[in-house]
């Protein structure tokens, strides 16, 4: 296939899953939205993850942080601002926070940077619950104003489908090649011209940008947070999690592993939460073991060759 056919196929791929997402609260029954819901975020926060960390092979640790500050920022502006603006706020105050973290910490790679960003974002926990039980004198905000449901449902589809879009047109332009330049080797890459500080900048905040508009979004579906729920770190590590097991190098592997991860997290972890996180690990394991490229590259010839190395075993 030629790039302008894969181009074309991945296009109609997206559109089908629009068309099915949006076509789903028409039809389907309350909890099927909610867990579509779920999905939907998972599919936004991961691919937007995968666009950067995933190409850089830089590992963040911080979604947790900007997802978080969009829903702080949804509750403090959505009364006076309106929901588009109150979006648009939350993924900007996320891209402010990012370039300054990026600069910070972007000159490292591998265990520290991950460390960092995990350090960073338990830092603006903790200075976002003193400030509230200093300041506000409060652990948490009422949401007042919340949108209809339908709205939430849209805004986070549109969020979803915006963050595979993007992933499909970077990997096709210059900035795209400087990511995956950043990734194989950034030193050659620096000698080649790449300004590596500028495009790991760009991609972080751009990471940050669809994890804060998803935390503005979400965050009027509890309408009371407060700082453990929202820089909860188990979404950060979810959506690593997601990444991973689906692919963080293709472009569809995070949307098949956030549909697995939240059938599961809906159907487990409420009654068999132990269950849930056996799951996952479980599913890790496999995925590093035998698909180090994630679900995504599953293929019908791998299942048959495993089905006969099995069988050939058994008769050995």
């Amino acid at each position: 296939m030629t790039s302008r056919q894969f181009l074309a196929r991945d296009l109609l791929v997206l559109a089908a899953f629009a068309g099915w997402a949006l076509a789903l609260p028409y039809w389907g029954s309350e909890f099927l939205v909610s867990l579509a819901l779920s999905c939907l975020m998972y599919v936004a926060l991961s691919s937007s993850w995968a666009l950067f960390c995933g190409t850089t092979r830089y590992l963040s640790l911080a979604t947790s942080a900007f997802f978080g500050i969009g829903a702080y920022t949804s509750a403090i502006v959505l009364a006076q601002w309106g929901w588009a603006a109150t979006i648009a706020a939350g993924a900007g105050v996320a891209v402010l926070v990012a370039a300054v973290m990026g600069a910070a910490v972007l000159h490292l790679r591998g265990t520290y940077f991950a460390v960092l960003t995990f350090g960073m974002t338990e830092l603006i926990r903790y200075a976002v619950t003193y400030f509230e039980k200093s300041v506000t004198g409060t652990v948490g905000r009422v949401l007042t104003v919340v949108p209809k449901k339908d709205t939430v449902y849209l805004t986070v589809l549109g969020l979803a489908v915006l963050a595979v879009a993007v992933a499909i047109v970077v990997r096709r332009t210059r900035f795209g090649l400087a990511l995956a330049g950043i990734g194989g080797d950034e030193q050659r890459a620096q000698t080649l011209g790449v300004n590596t500080r500028w495009v790991k900048t760009a991609g972080f905040a751009l990471t940050a940008a669809f994890a804060g508009a998803v935390g503005a979004a979400m965050s009027t579906r509890w309408t009371y947070i407060d700082p453990p729920t929202v820089f909860n770190p188990f979404i950060g590590f979810q959506t690593v999690l997601i990444a991973l097991i689906g692919g963080a190098l293709t472009l569809w592997g995070p949307l098949i592993a956030a549909i697995v991860f939240s059938v599961l997290a809906e159907t487990l972890r409420l009654q068999a939460p132990q269950i849930y996180m056996m799951a996952l690990g479980l599913l890790l394991i496999l995925s590093v073991l035998y698909l180090p490229g994630g679900l995504a590259s599953l293929r019908w010839e791998m299942l048959r060759g495993w089905w006969g190395s099995l069988r050939g075993g058994r008769r050995a």
